[in-house]
């Protein structure tokens, strides 16, 4: 075997080993990505989870504040109405005092 041919033989391993070591780096990466994307997932999927969770938290509680607002509200309606009456039968029964007082001597 002559020089030139031994150069060329050396320079095509040379070519190979780097061509495998480039595509075992490819392979890496692929697995990094593969990795971190499924990690990413994962992230996501408990994001989305406590979001959910946290949603449906803030809407108990939301409802909770409209049924106390309403209740409040609707026991101050009860307590004015029953003010309004008693005012009503008040001046009703004066009215008929100053009514009979004015009939009958």
């Amino acid at each position: 075997m002559d020089v030139s041919s031994k150069v060329l033989s050396e320079l095509a391993q040379r070519e190979a080993a780097l061509d495998a070591q480039i595509e075992a780096a490819r392979e890496e990466a692929r697995q990094t990505v593969a990795a971190a994307e499924a990690r990413a997932a994962g992230i996501m999927r408990d994001a989305e989870a406590r979001a959910t969770a946290m949603q449906a938290q803030h809407d108990e509680q939301l409802a909770a504040e409209v049924a106390r607002i309403r209740e409040e509200a609707g026991a101050q309606a009860r307590t004015q109405a029953q003010a309004t009456r008693e005012q009503a039968n008040a001046k009703l029964g004066h009215a008929v005092e100053t009514i009979m007082r004015a009939v009958l001597p």
